[in-house]
């Protein structure tokens, strides 16, 4: 007669035993490969943020008027005026209550709008008293050569010297980068102000969310001012931080701002 097959009670134990070990270690090879991924695609996803941020604040800082930019104390704000268009005057303003001037019409037939600088170098181009480099708000029609420039609202202005290439910008007002707590923000339509960072805006649409998740104070700017041998140069570094494990990606960069008397 045979005898009857099974397995006995401690073999059974023993199967459960290494089938919990097999099993224990599956799940950390898993867990440990997949918290590998999720790492991974945090350092990328910061690294490209950092990417991003540095190619915001390098566009358009290259927009800026030479002499324009500047920084407050503590490097945590840059502030600086755009350029909208370049030109050539024939004259600058001139009598009792000078309120145009003769130019050379833009490209393409196109018109413009901003205020006129005339070789503001050595000069604050946050002051807008008159004689001074920076008029009030002006028109540059479209039109045959020569086009009238004229100050809006019959505003009066004259500039302090001329250009030695009989140049002039047109710029916008000024334009902030400041950084506030975790967040970058960008400010606008604020106007002219005789310090940096001074009555920005609080909410949209004059003040813009950037960027987020910078670990807070690790944006500073600084500025080497441009003379009329070289360009400046705008430096500047911050910190992005992971909100889950912490980890921190450091981005550094500089932008050259062009020099054009």
């Amino acid at each position: 007669m045979n005898r009857a097959q099974g397995f006995t009670l401690i073999e059974l134990v023993m199967v459960i035993v290494l089938l919990a070990i097999v099993a224990t270690i599956s799940v950390q090879f898993v867990s440990l490969s997949t918290r590998g991924a999720i790492d991974l695609s945090s350092r990328q996803q910061r690294a490209f943020s950092g990417v991003v941020i540095g190619e915001q604040i390098t566009r358009a800082l290259r927009e800026a008027l030479p002499g324009s930019v500047r920084v407050n104390s503590d490097g945590s704000c840059i502030e600086w005026m755009p350029v909208v268009v370049v030109s050539n005057y024939l004259n600058l303003p001139s009598g009792g209550t000078p309120d145009s001037f003769e130019a050379v019409p833009l490209a393409g037939g196109a018109s413009a709008q901003g205020r006129v600088v005339v070789y503001g170098y050595g000069s604050n181009l946050y002051s807008t008293g008159s004689p001074g480099p920076v008029s009030p708000p002006a028109t540059l029609p479209a039109g045959p050569s020569p086009v009238t420039v004229t100050f809006d609202g019959g505003a009066t202005h004259r500039f302090t010297t001329q250009s030695p290439e009989r140049k002039f910008f047109l710029i916008e007002d000024p334009r902030t980068f400041c950084q506030q707590g975790r967040f970058l923000y960008r400010y606008r339509d604020y106007g002219i102000r005789s310090s940096v960072a001074a009555a920005l805006p609080t909410a949209m649409p004059g003040r813009e969310v950037l960027a987020a998740g910078l670990v807070p104070g690790s944006l500073v700017f600084e500025v080497v001012p441009p003379t009329l041998q070289r360009s400046g140069v705008v430096s500047f570094r911050l910190q992005l931080q992971s909100p889950e494990s912490g980890e921190l990606t450091s981005l550094s960069q500089e932008v050259q701002i062009r020099n054009v008397p």
